[in-house]
């Protein structure tokens, strides 16, 4: 029988165990994918650890966002995809039924998009969430603009990289903000302008004159927090800042002054088949012009889910997606 990763209960990492299943057919509207490779992202540790922003009913509860794989089966209603079509899993609001942390899933055929040829297996397990997010906050919810000045803080984790390289590829202009400068080299490789090492430097300050003094027309803050009143003053005046992480857990003040802010979830768009639609053209030129290629870190095997989620936990992944194959 296939392979899937569960939990009865909250906790560490070793609370992970693969188990058999029994194969499920695909209903109507659904196909089902036979997963080659999954990425291990920040939610999934969320939602192991009981600390998921939705509640997640336990027990034998899964996990996964992300995922590409071939098609297996269709539904009797399922038109435009054929059986062996490479995929990548576009939403998997219902993670903990039907995640991607498994040998097989089945979920709507709208769900999926096909896999981009220049990308392997490694690659495209994880490409879809760190790309559809910073893709959605910046193109579809700021209105990022050729020439914008983009301040976009993590910088360093898999959205922040996907942001650079969005950025580069619409003309606008990236600017990197990490806590160590040691990072520097590693963000001018990764394509940011300009990189602001908050251990160093004033943010604001060093914002204001890679702009000319006018400051950031776009900032991306995937961290809240309060860290997010330095980001706020390194904008323009009649700027966007959109809020689209979670990775400090502390209050974040609420913004005030002449911006425009938006709060933002990629499940906005990664359920809307015309948003999706758009993502994947946009992905698909940029990985055909070498412009858009994810960070990928250590790959890991199934039975080693275990290890992948205690080397996110530990930071041994430097801001690159874990993978692990299948």
């Amino acid at each position: 029988m296939p392979r899937v990763v569960v939990f009865d209960e909250f906790g560490g990492p070793d609370v992970l165990r693969v188990v058999d299943e029994p194969l499920v057919e695909p209903a109507a509207d659904e196909v089902r994918v036979r997963i080659e490779a999954f990425a291990v992202n920040p939610l999934d540790q969320l939602m192991r650890s009981g600390n998921s922003p939705a509640p997640v009913p336990l027990p034998h509860a899964r996990l996964g966002v992300e995922g590409t794989g071939v098609v297996d089966a269709l539904g009797s209603q399922v038109t435009g995809l054929e059986i062996g079509t490479p995929v990548i899993l576009a939403a998997v609001p219902d993670a903990h039924i039907r995640g991607s942390y498994a040998e097989y899933t089945t979920l709507p055929a709208s769900r999926v998009v096909a896999r981009p040829a220049g990308l392997g297996i490694t690659e495209a397990a994880a490409v879809w969430v760190a790309f559809s997010t910073a893709y959605g906050a910046l193109v579809e919810k700021a209105g990022m603009r050729p020439g914008d000045h983009v301040l976009i803080s993590a910088a360093t984790s898999g959205v922040g990289r996907a942001a650079i390289q969005i950025a580069n590829q619409i003309g606008a202009v990236p600017i990197a903000l990490t806590r160590h400068a040691a990072r520097t080299d590693d963000l001018l490789d990764a394509g940011a302008a300009a990189v602001v090492a908050t251990d160093q430097v004033d943010v604001a300050d060093t914002v204001r004159r890679y702009t000319g003094g006018a400051g950031a027309d776009i900032v991306l803050d995937v961290v809240m927090g309060p860290g997010q009143q330095d980001l706020l003053k390194a904008a323009r005046p009649g700027g966007t800042l959109v809020a689209a992480g979670f990775l400090d857990p502390r209050p974040t003040p609420f913004p005030a002054g002449a911006l425009t802010v938006f709060g933002y979830r990629s499940f906005e768009h990664t359920l809307d088949p015309v948003v999706v639609k758009r993502m994947a053209a946009f992905l698909n030129a940029g990985v055909r012009l070498g412009a858009l290629r994810p960070a990928v870190g250590d790959v890991f095997s199934l039975d080693d889910i275990v290890k992948a989620h205690l080397h996110l936990e530990q930071g041994l992944h430097a801001g690159r997606k874990i993978v692990v194959t299948v």
